[in-house]
């Protein structure tokens, strides 16, 4: 018994110096290192034989430094995921209260225009005209964006325009990480449903949100990108040209460059 004392003393001190402190509590472990020897073993008296059934056997306590299984990711699935409309998909969606900002809407900013878009803008979130009337592009730069297509012999209802965030952020601030980790998902499904041939990122919030990047527009500017198996290009946002009229010839190049690049994906 002495030996089998020793021995296991002597594994317990191996295996702390293999795994540290944490396999034992402090009062476990000075109690095995200061406890004394044992006793010698008294003779073995003779007993009768017993005739009850033995106790079933108890399966065994795991180990202290067993860890338990990792978590998995529980996917929940909602009632949006599942439509194959556009139309229903909003519906299913506009009264969305899953961030902050849904308490502070006038109103839900789905996306407008053809819902089988060869080309497809991202914005960065709905401003204050486009929170009163409840669709994205309406105010100022949005009128911007309407010339712009002009230019290239397209119509703002050939198109499709939406944004980032759903919701109007309060005074018009970048959208925050979790907003956009709530919010991405309704923009990836939209992408999914019109499966547009090219995808224009105005500005560089949008851009960097949907590519999960932060690279600077300098950098993302007359490159093509892609997203989910779809060519994506990246220019400024219109609102950026009314505050720096000098973008507008850089932009004008972008819009060439997109006008060329989306014919090529329809030939």
């Amino acid at each position: 018994m002495t030996d089998l004392w020793t021995s296991l003393r002597r594994f317990l001190d191996t295996e702390r110096e293999v795994f540290g402190d944490f396999l034992l509590l402090d009062g476990a472990r000075q109690a095995v290192r200061h406890a004394p020897e044992p006793p010698p073993r008294p003779a073995v008296v003779a007993r009768a034989p017993v005739t009850a059934d033995p106790a079933p056997a108890v399966a065994d306590e795991p180990l202290l430094f067993d860890l338990p299984p990792a978590a998995q990711p529980v996917t929940t699935r909602e009632e949006w995921m599942e439509t194959n409309d556009l139309q229903e998909m909003h519906n299913r969606i506009s009264g969305c209260l899953k961030c902050a900002l849904g308490h502070t809407r006038t109103k839900f900013v789905f996306g407008v225009g053809n819902a089988r878009a060869s080309l497809m803008f991202v914005g960065e979130a709905p401003g204050a005209d486009e929170d009163a009337q409840g669709e994205p592009f309406v105010g100022r730069a949005g009128q911007l964006l309407n010339k712009i297509l002009a230019a290239i012999a397209m119509k703002r209802e050939e198109v499709y325009i939406c944004n980032i965030l759903k919701c109007r952020p309060p005074n018009n601030r970048t959208p925050l990480p979790e907003e956009v980790e709530l919010c991405l998902p309704y923009l990836k499904q939209q992408i999914a449903l019109i499966k547009p041939k090219l995808i224009v990122c105005l500005g560089l919030t949008a851009a960097q949100n949907l590519l999960q990047t932060n690279e600077s527009l300098t950098r993302l500017r007359g490159r093509t990108l892609e997203f989910a198996g779809t060519p994506l290009r990246v220019t400024y946002h219109p609102a950026a040209l009314l505050r720096n009229p000098n973008w507008k010839q850089p932009t004008w190049e972008d819009f060439q460059a997109i006008q060329k690049l989306l014919a090529g994906l329809q030939a």
